[in-house]
């Protein structure tokens, strides 16, 4: 089968994407399907947890199904965000045979990685209780997934950070390389300010040296602090004061993330919720 012409009501950027995955899959038909199972033949499924998790991409699946033929009814029976055990079944559908059986796969490819998201940001948020501190994500997604990985964080509880690199000022140490001297650096916030309002700025530092340096900044909002053990970012927030919005970065994992949250960092970024997140076991069930 060939996906189906309809509306939809996601973005763009994820309608291609879901389309370009059904295509990577079904190319010219789904000769197993056209051949093994009768054109007339209806069905109803289940996806049903093999593993406890967190609930995100519902409606990507809907939207599979749906492009695979529009008398496919696929309900959600989680919310995204929503927390579930093994055994509990996170969505219903039924209609043509060939449209469950053609659609399965790439619903279950969309499902497991973005639960399996949800679920490890849910662990690093459940970590770092009861700290009022944000975890973040990072810009280390899948490519043409970035939307969906994100929402994903989001569902597990977590916080975006910048979308990309044209919605927030990142100076890292490569740009500080190239333009690094303080005039350099307050000619370019002042530049930024003037011509994108609104637009936050973040500047990495290294060390604590650089830390007080930057603080003398003007227009600065934000600081990234990067590898810093525990004992150094508690000095950076003493150093701080409350001034600076404080992140801390670099190799934190969920056996150390406690305690670099009890250091009072505002935001913990972590490259792993995206990069590094296991697809969570699902499987579709025919009733």
């Amino acid at each position: 089968m060939q996906p189906q012409k309809a509306s939809s009501p996601l973005d763009l950027t994820t309608e291609q994407l879901i389309r370009a995955a059904i295509a990577e899959d079904v190319g010219g038909g789904d000769v197993t399907a056209t051949y093994f199972v009768p054109e007339d033949s209806v069905a109803r499924a289940q996806i049903v947890a093999r593993e406890p998790g967190v609930m995100s991409g519902a409606e990507i699946a809907v939207r599979v199904f749906a492009l695979m033929d529009a008398r496919v009814e696929a309900r959600a029976m989680k919310s995204d965000g929503e927390a579930f055990v093994r055994g509990d079944v996170l969505m219903e559908i039924s209609g043509p045979t060939r449209g469950l059986l053609t659609g399965e796969r790439t619903a279950l490819n969309f499902l497991q990685r973005l639960c399996g998201i949800a679920t490890q940001t849910r662990r690093y948020v459940e970590a770092v209780k009861p700290h009022p501190v944000q975890i973040w994500d990072t810009r280390k997604t899948t490519p043409g997934w970035r939307l969906l990985e994100k929402a994903a964080v989001k569902a597990g509880g977590g916080t975006n950070h910048r979308m990309g690199l044209y919605d927030h000022v990142m100076v890292k140490d490569n740009h500080i390389a190239a333009n690094g001297s303080s005039e350099q650096l307050q000619s370019a916030i002042d530049r930024v300010k003037a011509e994108r309002p609104g637009v936050r700025i973040q500047i990495e530092c290294d060390t604590l040296e650089q830390m007080a340096r930057f603080l003398k900044l003007r227009g600065v909002d934000m600081l990234l602090l990067d590898n810093m053990g525990c004992e150094k970012l508690r000095e950076a927030v003493q150093m701080n004061a409350g001034k600076l919005w404080l992140e801390a970065s670099g190799g934190i994992t969920l056996d150390t993330i406690a305690q670099v949250a009890a250091t009072g960092v505002n935001a913990i970024s972590v490259g792993a919720l995206t990069h590094s997140a296991r697809a969570l076991d699902l499987g579709l069930d025919f009733i």
